[in-house]
């Protein structure tokens, strides 16, 4: 009976790191510069892959629907790195422009066979849905993205159209005055 107790303790703690993991309360509360802070701390725990990062100081809120693509684009990548690259290491950046957005995952591993870089399909049939999710998910938001292999690794660009007016009206009250 023990056994069962702490098997079903551990499955509903489990349970709670997927949703958590599936949509971060963060995100919501802090926006996509915090939460992906958050989540990139425990990704280096669970993965043992060294993240580095480089995001602006202050980015202020971006529209909801933006932060949420950024969010699913850096949580398949680095999924990607860990389960396919070998990588013992991890860069992202994030750059914020008028009219645009990029997130940047760059790794040091044995990089990505060029007929998937630029897929969805291969002559084997369909590749995993990470990719075409992940290439859906931005066409969807009207954005951009770019597999670019790397000698060594990989480096996926995510650009996403996002103007001023939309940063103004989605950051919270001090960012408006």
């Amino acid at each position: 009976m023990s056994d069962a107790i702490h098997l079903l303790d551990q499955s509903i703690a489990e349970t709670r790191t997927i949703s958590h993991l599936l949509h971060p309360p963060l995100l919501d509360e802090a926006g996509f510069s915090s939460a992906a802070k958050w989540y990139l701390e425990g990704f280096a725990q669970r993965s043992g892959i060294e993240v580095k990062t480089d995001f602006p100081d202050e980015i202020g809120r971006l529209p909801k629907p933006t932060e949420l693509g950024l969010f699913r684009a850096l949580q398949e990548s680095l999924t990607n790195i860990h389960r396919h690259s070998n990588s013992s290491r991890a860069d992202i950046t994030l750059k914020v422009s008028p009219g645009k957005v990029v997130l940047a995952v760059k790794d040091y591993g044995k990089g990505i066979p060029q007929e998937l870089a630029g897929k969805s399909r291969t002559k084997r049939g369909v590749v995993g849905v990470g990719l075409a999710g992940m290439r859906e998910r931005v066409r969807e938001l009207g954005g951009q993205l770019e597999i670019l292999p790397q000698t060594p690794g990989t480096l996926i660009l995510v650009t996403l159209p996002v103007s001023v007016a939309e940063v103004a009206m989605t950051g919270d009250a001090s960012a408006a005055d």
